[in-house]
């Protein structure tokens, strides 16, 4: 799940967001479970051994921290300190390495370095020029032959409520995605509705779209 953002939203809503995710990470149990995207976990065949791995928002830890289980040499990010303390004691929990860092997705240098595989899992409460922003840093931050994968909601979640923003701005459609990633090579795009159990906040019938997608590796 996505936390949110600085940039055109400004400050303010920067602070209300942190304290509202504060506030939802601050409860005993882990949000949205200690188990996996079901999604990213059923890639887990695209996923190379000591390759290098970037989690974007990544929250309490769930996909980082299984990610290191299957051997990649992970990072994650997430703009909430008490997500990525949890997430941290995840990965400790776990007996596994992974680099759990606090930053905002506005605020993420992209071009620092590239990664194999890029996961960015409902990372969906922002604005339309943010979200563009950050498409456009995930592409930059792709490896050659580095795979993308995303799972987000589309615009028929706001029928289901069972999590995701309310803002149908904010939500996913195969054209849109197609459009955002043009310069990649995508190897699977789908909408579809399934029932969904990640802890107590995603939980019930959800409207999804997929998409795995490649760098060229020239």
């Amino acid at each position: 799940m996505t936390r949110q953002a600085s940039g055109p939203a400004g400050p303010r809503s920067v602070e209300q967001a942190l304290v509202r995710w504060e506030t939802r990470f601050s409860v005993g149990e882990y949000l949205f479970g200690e188990h996996p995207n079901a999604y990213l976990a059923a890639k887990a065949g695209l996923l190379t051994k000591g390759s290098r791995a970037l989690s974007i928002a990544d929250g309490e830890g769930r996909n980082s921290v299984w990610l290191a289980q299957q051997g990649l040499r992970v990072t994650a990010f997430d703009f909430s300190p008490v997500g990525v303390d949890k997430a941290r004691r995840l990965a400790a929990q776990n007996g596994v390495q992974v680099e759990h860092l606090e930053a905002n997705v506005n605020d993420w240098d992209w071009d620092a370095r590239q990664f194999d595989l890029v996961a960015a899992i409902f990372v969906q409460f922002m604005t339309p020029p943010e979200r563009s922003r950050l498409f456009a840093g995930m592409v930059r931050s792709l490896a050659p032959g580095g795979i993308l994968l995303l799972q987000g909601y589309t615009p028929k979640q706001i029928d289901y409520g069972t999590g995701g923003p309310k803002q149908v701005e904010q939500l996913y459609t195969e054209a849109l995605l197609r459009e955002a990633f043009a310069s990649l090579e995508i190897l699977h795009l789908r909408e579809h509705e399934e029932l969904i159990e990640e802890g107590d906040a995603h939980c019930g019938m959800s409207a999804l779209i997929d998409l795995v997608a490649r760098r060229p590796p020239s």
